[in-house]
């Protein structure tokens, strides 16, 4: 049964923590859950989301989310979910990758666009931690750039060949900031506008830009399965 109320959900099952932002009738709510197994965390963190803002499941009329790089096993919990509503409620569904949820926060900080008045030609990188080692990385120097997953010392060759100034936007291992993985000749986006903010996600699910490809994935690093070469 349906409230008659409106609701907008932004969601982020991609990594730890699990983010859900919902808002209705102007105000916003959220939660994070801490842990990997999104596929435990997402109904009773939704329902209670739900609760908070006297909704139902049926009067979601608009789902965003982080459609990847992350977990291959969170990225398709979100995926299957927003599918599920777009197939039974009719719910429109909007997503962007995470580096361009990033991108989105970091572009409107202050920090940043001090920074780009001083360096016309600069641009943003955007460095996630994947897994180890490892890190995902997108520096929008054009408009068809492509992300990458790669080593850590790969990742430094590859900033280090960058023609053009950067400013780098994102996280280390379990969120810390970039200060002890990057030299200091890079200046790095304050770790506030870094970790996915709820009140811009619901901001960017109100942009059509973003209903394109909002049901593709980006995983980037193959799941384990796919990396066992047969015998």
């Amino acid at each position: 049964m349906q409230s008659g109320k409106k609701v907008t959900l932004a969601m982020d099952t991609s990594s730890s923590p699990l983010l859900l932002a919902l808002e209705k009738d102007g105000k916003s709510y959220a939660v994070r859950r801490k842990g990997i197994k999104q596929e435990k965390l997402l109904f009773p963190a939704l329902h209670a989301l739900l609760a908070k803002a006297g909704a139902e499941l049926n009067d979601i009329e608009r789902i965003f989310l982080i459609r990847g790089p992350g977990r291959f096993t969170g990225i398709r919990i979100s995926l299957t979910f927003a599918s599920m509503m777009q197939y039974l409620n009719q719910t429109e569904v909007r997503g962007s990758t995470l580096f361009e949820a990033v991108r989105f926060q970091t572009l409107a900080s202050r920090q940043f666009q001090t920074w780009q008045k001083q360096n016309p030609t600069g641009v943003l990188a955007v460095v996630l931690h994947a897994f180890r080692e490892e890190y995902f990385l997108q520096i929008f120097d054009s408009p068809n750039a492509s992300p990458a997953w790669l080593s850590r010392e790969a990742l430094l060759e590859r900033l280090a060949a960058s023609q053009r100034p950067l400013f780098v936007a994102g996280n280390d291992k379990n969120g810390a900031p970039l200060n002890a993985l990057l030299p200091t000749v890079y200046p790095l986006a304050d770790p506030k506008t870094c970790r996915l903010q709820p009140r811009k996600l619901l901001a960017m699910a109100q942009d059509k830009t973003w209903n394109k490809d909002a049901l593709e994935p980006l995983y980037l690093k193959p799941a384990r399965f796919e990396l066992i070469k047969p015998l």
